[in-house]
């Protein structure tokens, strides 16, 4: 296991997780916020810092990072039992879409889902035999079954909730937000995406979905707010094409907005308590 960085505690009696120091997960009320994203490009501005990093696609129904990194094909395992994480960018990634042929559907009940979320987690190989400093959960919109899952059997050390600045998507984080503090789950903070749109011809910023919402939220429930992102075309011109923008452009203005919401998110993990190294040592046997 990595000793690099530090691994954060996490929501009260769950047990630690043996290949990844700290579980981030990136949660919103509703769909249509840009979360997946969001988490892709999160997860590459915190490999960029130096650390081992990974994602794993917890939106069973609708995952897109397979696409969005640009990776396919079934992942190998040497055993028939483990699965090894698919590499692209720098970082490790799992998703129930490359599982999965094409367009079909998993019409599946809640119980069958979060049985396949938590199989997908214990079952990949994070990170060889040094663990992964930071694990990025995308997760599904809303507050259902899979989010009450990993609230009971994932260590989380910290949520990042994603919203618009419109008040249609700020309600639906604020409940996103009683959510994890409800099932103890730390909220580092808010992503405020889509908050201007900045026209290339001109230099018009223009803020086509409101303005300040998610700042008035943060002062409301007294969460940090890590930062804004822009609405810019290229952002999903690069998710589309499988070379998120971080990855493709790392000088640009959008992938440094990223690498701004990833250093707040570090602080804010920065405050939550170390969980002890010896626990880590013996699960790693």
């Amino acid at each position: 296991m990595s000793s690099r960085v530090a691994a954060r505690s996490a929501q009260p009696n769950v047990a630690p997780n043996a290949r990844v120091r700290n579980i981030i997960a990136v949660g919103s009320g509703k769909g249509g916020v840009g979360k997946s994203t969001v988490s892709v490009n999160l997860a590459l501005a915190l490999a960029a810092t130096g650390a081992r990093v990974g994602i794993l696609d917890a939106d069973i129904y609708g995952p897109s990072i397979p696409t969005m990194l640009g990776i396919a094909g079934k992942p190998d395992s040497p055993d028939n039992k483990h699965i090894v994480p698919k590499q692209a960018h720098g970082i490790e990634a799992m998703s129930i879409g490359l599982l999965v042929e094409g367009d079909t559907p998993m019409i599946w009940r809640g119980p069958m889902a979060t049985s396949a979320l938590t199989q997908l987690l214990g079952d990949t190989l994070w990170g060889g035999d040094e663990g992964l400093d930071y694990l990025v959960l995308d997760l599904p919109p809303g507050t259902g079954d899979i989010q009450l899952t990993l609230a009971q059997k994932v260590p989380v050390a910290g949520a990042v909730i994603v919203t618009t600045p419109q008040e249609v998507a700020t309600m639906d984080a604020r409940k996103a937000l009683a959510m994890f503090n409800k099932v103890q789950v730390p909220v580092l903070g808010l992503v405020e995406n889509m908050a201007q749109h900045v026209c290339t011809n001109c230099g018009h910023v223009e803020h086509l979905f409101g303005q300040g919402g998610a700042q008035a939220m943060a002062e409301r429930y007294g969460v940090p707010l890590l930062g804004s992102l822009p609405l810019d075309a290229t952002i999903r011109e690069h998710a589309d094409a499988g070379t998120p923008i971080v990855a493709a452009a790392p000088d640009g203005a959008p992938a440094q907005a990223y690498a701004a919401v990833a250093r707040a998110l570090l602080a804010e993990l920065e405050k939550r308590p170390k969980v002890g190294r010896g626990i880590l040592a013996s699960l790693m046997g």
